[in-house]
């Protein structure tokens, strides 16, 4: 795997020094003559004065047998700093690039914040591209998908919880992640963000979060989502 950007987020960040951006729908679907808007809840970004900056990832997901053909994002602040993952080969296209889902990654990169969220957007397309990968030379290779990332999002109550994510058998866990998302009109406030939490553990192939929230989240739609990144060990 390997970082790209897109120019649409990138845009998001540098329009936004201009002009502020409504709450609404996003330019996900621009360009594509048949498309599916699928739009995502406002994740929270952790925030650090220290270096590294944290970094929150949360994946979206097309119909079946639909793949990612265009992204985009809305931010609550400008200082977030919005990419997701994409896979390497040429050309840089749907279903090479991009397969049925998407992960976003965030950091905020700014002196202060309070309760940053990013919200995120993908433009679904029918069918699937790309060719095959194919061994170079006998000891050279060209990058494939050694890792598969397995993904759980759960409905999130006030009060205390346990939510398990795992690598099945053949697989060893070699990452981890989580992000709360708040489904919600407009950015969520600080008092909102600030009643979920959680701690995030390892043991063995399984990832736990240990979640926390607030009794002011009964009357809004929270989740939990979390990544457990894993490669096959034979």
């Amino acid at each position: 795997m390997t970082t790209v950007r897109v120019l649409g987020l990138l845009a998001v960040v540098a329009c936004a020094l201009a002009v502020a951006s409504p709450a609404g729908g996003a330019n996900e679907c621009d360009g594509l003559m048949v498309c599916v808007p699928v739009s995502g809840p406002w994740v929270v970004v952790p925030t650090s004065s220290d270096a590294p900056r944290p970094r929150v990832e949360y994946q979206l997901t097309c119909p079946r047998g639909h793949v990612v053909g265009g992204l985009d994002a809305r931010l609550s602040e400008r200082a977030i700093d919005v990419g997701f993952l994409g896979a390497l080969g040429s050309p840089v296209n749907p279903g090479i690039t991009t397969s049925r889902s998407a992960v976003f990654f965030a950091t905020h990169v700014g002196a202060s914040a309070r309760a940053p969220s990013f919200k995120p957007f993908v433009g679904c397309m029918p069918g699937a591209g790309g060719g095959t990968r194919v061994q170079t030379a006998v000891t050279v290779f060209r990058p494939g998908r050694p890792m598969t990332r397995r993904v759980r999002t759960v409905r999130v109550r006030p009060g205390a919880a346990t939510v398990r994510q795992r690598c099945t058998a053949s697989e060893q866990l070699v990452g981890a992640s989580h992000a709360f998302g708040i489904f919600t009109r407009t950015p969520p406030s600080a008092s909102l963000a600030d009643g979920l939490s959680g701690d995030r553990s390892v043991r063995g192939r399984e990832v736990v979060v240990n979640l926390r929230a607030d009794a002011e989240l009964a009357d809004v739609r929270a989740v939990v989502q979390i990544h457990a990144l894993c490669a096959r060990t034979r």
